[in-house]
């Protein structure tokens, strides 16, 4: 199994996985999502505000794991001001159980420590939630935060 940054080639198999990610956590595919996905992981890559971690497979991706960066004024508990949401978290069916999930949290929570985030948050579907609460984040409803101070 071969790790490794998302690079904007890569960006037509994020949007399949992305798309594939919204039907398996219930969503109903109404819509051709393709370009305005394209947009965003293409817009986010160029101002180095999303990092995706891959886990490849005989070259097919089969795991994902994603952070976007966003800032906030700097303050005090926070001197950086840059806060971390974890997104695009996906595991293809027939690799789960296999840790692939906490190995793309350990590559996020990696990057964000390296950027000086404090915070990392995100939104949990039902599947996910065992995955991040044994990691250790705190759930307050259908958010999730980890603290890295």
């Amino acid at each position: 199994m071969e790790f490794r940054q998302a690079v904007p080639a890569d960006i037509p198999q994020l949007c399949a996985l992305r798309r594939q990610q919204l039907i398996d956590e219930g969503q109903e595919p109404a819509l051709d999502l393709s370009g305005p996905m394209a947009r965003f992981f293409s817009s986010m890559m160029e101002e180095d505000r999303l990092v995706e971690f891959l886990a490849l497979e005989g070259g097919d991706i089969v795991a994902t794991g994603a952070v976007c960066f966003y800032p906030f004024p700097p303050s005090f508990t926070n001197p950086t001001g840059q806060f971390g949401y974890l997104t695009n978290m996906y595991t293809s069916p027939g690799f789960r159980g296999r840790g692939l999930a906490t190995r793309m949290l350990d590559l996020a929570v990696a990057e964000c420590r390296r950027r000086g985030v404090v915070r990392l948050f995100l939104a949990a579907s039902q599947m996910g939630r065992p995955v991040y609460e044994r990691y250790g984040f705190q759930a307050a409803g259908n958010w999730y935060s980890l603290s890295l101070g």
